[in-house]
């Protein structure tokens, strides 16, 4: 009797420190979220800058702008106009998200004004193999896809890097991650570029 007295007693000492450890983490993740977000946001900040010499700020879309994701899912997507100080557009910026080999790869993809040719891209948020999947981090890489046309890619086993077009040389011993760069970049930029010209955002002259 005494053993499942005491037995009861740890046990609902184990459920109140669970509890209360439970809630210590939910109000830790509720307080660190907002920074986290933001430290983001100014990550992104600071990479469309490099992509777009001269973009100083950043002013989101009027338009709503949304496409169906690799999953198959409905998203609105973040569109960004990259401004200099003088007011001018120098270029577009958006996040495009998909699975790697690891996990979730999410990038920032920045285009020209006129939504032709793109300006490049960088990794946002990543959890590919070091060595490996996370060469996709690598100029060398990511060099390919700098004036590349702002539309359909794809990617390619054997090929010159150097050669600025829509094929894009995959990294050997990190494929399957290096692919679902050009996957997620060309998935998301064909949607986009082409709601832009159904809205008559890019083409035509039309600058806005």
């Amino acid at each position: 009797m005494n053993k499942i007295k005491h037995f009861i007693e740890q046990s609902w000492l184990l459920v109140i420190a669970s509890f209360f450890f439970g809630l210590l983490i939910a109000v830790t993740n509720a307080g660190l979220s907002p920074r986290i977000e933001q430290n983001k946001i100014n990550k992104r900040n600071r990479i469309v800058g490099t992509l777009l010499p001269g973009a100083k700020n950043f002013v989101p879309l009027d338009s709503e702008i949304e496409i169906e994701s690799l999953q198959g899912k409905k998203e609105k997507v973040e569109l960004y106009r990259a401004m200099s100080e003088a007011g001018e557009r120098v270029g577009f910026s958006f996040n495009a998200a998909g699975s790697g080999f690891a996990d979730k790869i999410e990038l920032v993809v920045a285009v020209d004004k006129n939504f032709e040719k793109i300006a490049g891209f960088d990794v946002l948020t990543s959890n590919e193999t070091p060595g490996f999947g996370d060469q996709i981090k690598y100029d060398y890489f990511r060099d390919q896809f700098v004036g590349a046309p702002a539309g359909e890619l794809k990617p390619v086993s054997l090929g010159e890097p150097a050669t600025i077009d829509a094929e894009i040389v995959t990294i050997s011993g990190a494929t399957i991650s290096s692919e679902a760069v050009v996957e997620i970049i060309s998935h998301s930029i064909t949607q986009i570029k082409e709601q832009m010209q159904e809205k008559g955002l890019i083409g035509n002259g039309k600058q806005q």
